[in-house]
C-alpha cells in the first residue's frame, strides 16, 4: 500500500506539502496540490484513519442522544445540529435510545472508550449524577435545562414559557383551560405541569383531571385527545398543547367534527413547526433549531480548545400569535 513518502516522491513534493493538501491546508500552490491529487488517484491512495486519530487524538465525530428519530420536535434539533457539524467537517453519530437508561450509556461509553469527541443529549432519562461522571472523558452538551452542572447545556426555562402561554389565554378571556402533553414524567413536561398547576391555583380556575391529557406526541393523538373532548360531560374552553403537530392534528379533526377553532375551542401549541405556521396555530416558539445550532458550537469550541468548564446557555422564547386563540 502506498505511504505519503511514496507520493511525495512521485509528485515531486516534500512530505510535508503532501500531509497539508491531505490536511487541506490553505498554503499550498495549487501546482503542487494538483500533482499530489493526481498521485493519489493514480496510486489509489486511502488514509488509515485510525492513524489519523491516534495521531490528532480526535476522531471528527459526536454522538447525539435522541430519544426517537420520527417526532418532529427532536428532528428540527438535529437539523440545528446538523447544519453546524457540516460547516464544521464533523461527522454526526444518531444514536436512537427509546429512553433506555443502558442504550444511553452505550453512547457515553463511547466517549470514554474515545470513540468520539463529545455527545449532545437532546434528551434523557439519565440523572445529572450519571451524565457528570462521563465528563471526565469529553465534552457533553445536554438540550436540557439541569443546573449549575459539570456538563454544558442549552435551554429554554419551560417553567416561564408555559405560563407565558397560560397567561396569554387567560389575557384573551379563557377561564377553563386543558393541557395536553408528551411524556408524563419526562424532566421538561414535569416542570410544565407544575406550572400549569401553579398557574391555574393561583387564577383560581380549575383543572378537572381529565383535562391534563398525556402520551400526545402525533397527529394521530391529536384526533384522539379531539374525539376524547367530544365525549366529556363539561370541556375545556381552550387548551395549551406541547407540541404543534398534536395541535394540527387535533385542529384538523376539530373542523371535521364542527368544532370552530377559536370560537368553541382555542388552541396554543408549542414549538412553532412548519405544520401549525400553515395551519395558523398560535403556538409558543421555543427555538428549536437554535437550540441544535447552540448545541454544536458549545461542544466544537470545547472540543477544540479542550475546554471542559461547563456553559449554560438560555434561549429566549416568545409567543407568535396566529388565529387559533
Amino acid at each position: 500500500m502506498a505511504n505519503i513518502k511514496e507520493i511525495a516522491r512521485m509528485a515531486g513534493v516534500s512530505v510535508t506539502t503532501v500531509s497539508r493538501v491531505l490536511n487541506n491546508h490553505p498554503y499550498v500552490s495549487e501546482a503542487k496540490r494538483t500533482a499530489v491529487l493526481n498521485t493519489i488517484e493514480k496510486l489509489n491512495y486511502s488514509r488509515n484513519m485510525n492513524a489519523v486519530h491516534l495521531i490528532t487524538g480526535r476522531t471528527q465525530a459526536i454522538a447525539v442522544i435522541i430519544p426517537y428519530i420520527n417526532l418532529f420536535y427532536f428532528s428540527v434539533i438535529i437539523e440545528g445540529l446538523a447544519q453546524e457539524a457540516l460547516l464544521a467537517q464533523y461527522r454526526l453519530i444518531l444514536c436512537q435510545t427509546d429512553y433506555q437508561p443502558d442504550e444511553e450509556i452505550k453512547v457515553l461509553e463511547m466517549l470514554r472508550n474515545k470513540e468520539i469527541d463529545g455527545v449532545v443529549i437532546v434528551s434523557t432519562s439519565m440523572s445529572s449524577d450519571v451524565i457528570e461522571e462521563y465528563t471526565a472523558y469529553g465534552p457533553i452538551v445536554v438540550c436540557q435545562d439541569r443546573g449549575n452542572c459539570q456538563f454544558s447545556s442549552v435551554y429554554i426555562e419551560h417553567y416561564s414559557a408555559f405560563r407565558s402561554g397560560l397567561q396569554y389565554l387567560n389575557d384573551k378571556g379563557y377561564r377553563r383551560i386543558g393541557y395536553c402533553e408528551g411524556r408524563q414524567h419526562g424532566s421538561s413536561s414535569s416542570i410544565r405541569q407544575i406550572a400549569f398547576r401553579d398557574f391555574l391555583d393561583t387564577t383560581g380556575q380549575p383543572y378537572p383531571e381529565e383535562w391534563m391529557i398525556y402520551d400526545c406526541v402525533t397527529e394521530e393523538d391529536g384526533v384522539r385527545v379531539l374525539h376524547h373532548l367530544l365525549q366529556m360531560k363539561e370541556r375545556p374552553d381552550a387548551l395549551i398543547i406541547s407540541g404543534d403537530h398534536v395541535a394540527a392534528g387535533l385542529i384538523i379533526e376539530a373542523w371535521k367534527n364542527g368544532i370552530r377553532i377559536p370560537e368553541d375551542l382555542a388552541v396554543i401549541g408549542f414549538d412553532n413547526q412548519p405544520i401549525g405556521r400553515t395551519l395558523g396555530l398560535t403556538t409558543i416558539d421555543n427555538q428549536l433549531s437554535e437550540m441544535g445550532t447552540t448545541a454544536f458550537r458549545i461542544i466544537y469550541d470545547q472540543i477544540q480548545n479542550n475546554d471542559r468548564l461547563p456553559v449554560h446557555y438560555k434561549l429566549e422564547y416568545r409567543i407568535i400569535e396566529r388565529s387559533t386563540v
